[in-house]
């Protein structure tokens, strides 16, 4: 069984904000994969569903964004689930908007999301990070991160959000690889 934690801020206020990609790519993946009814539990909405032959539990923390880690933690320690069994989506400011990257352990790179998790579990988790691109000046970053999406970004975003989901089982089997580029050859202009 694997956790995939999805990160955002709950509310209509948020739903399309940068920050939330992470929730956004959880909705495609329930949908694409036909996740069963949202739950509450942990302190935010859980979907059970396959993907591939892999059972996946899907998390979106409701605690807002400074607090995931707590109900990440409860769902990892109520399942009895070790770190190698969590993978969290989030926005990268670092990364072009739409480019999609894996990676395991690291820095929290001023995300709070990622900042509580570590503070509850330590770093050593997979992340899928979604490029939401840095807006220049770091004066900027919070009306960035926090700001909607463009309506002129509106088909690139369902197209990355669709690709991830789409490719999810190789996610699911641990080949990261793979994942990244199919995802990549999906988003080719």
């Amino acid at each position: 069984m694997q956790v995939w934690v999805g990160l955002g801020n709950p509310g209509t206020q948020y739903a399309m904000n940068r920050h939330n990609v992470g929730f956004m790519a959880l909705d495609a993946m329930a949908e694409i994969h036909g996740f069963g009814p949202v739950q509450k539990k942990f302190s935010g909405w859980l979907q059970e569903g396959r993907i591939g032959p892999e059972k996946i539990l899907l998390l979106k923390p409701a605690t807002y964004m400074n607090e995931s880690g707590r109900s990440v933690g409860e769902a990892l320690r109520f399942y009895k689930l070790g770190l190698d069994a969590l993978t969290v989506f989030h926005d990268e400011l670092d990364l072009p908007p739409f480019k999609v990257k894996v990676k395991r352990g690291g820095g929290t790179a001023g995300h709070n999301g990622l900042r509580s998790i570590d503070q509850h579990l330590g770093p050593d988790f997979r992340r899928v990070r979604i490029g939401i691109g840095h807006p220049g000046h770091k004066d900027r970053v919070t009306g960035h991160v926090l700001g909607n999406y463009a309506k002129n970004e509106i088909d690139d975003l369902a197209d990355t959000l669709g690709a991830v989901a789409a490719e999810a089982d190789w996610l699911a089997r641990g080949d990261d690889t793979r994942f990244m580029n199919e995802i990549a050859l999906r988003l080719q202009d």
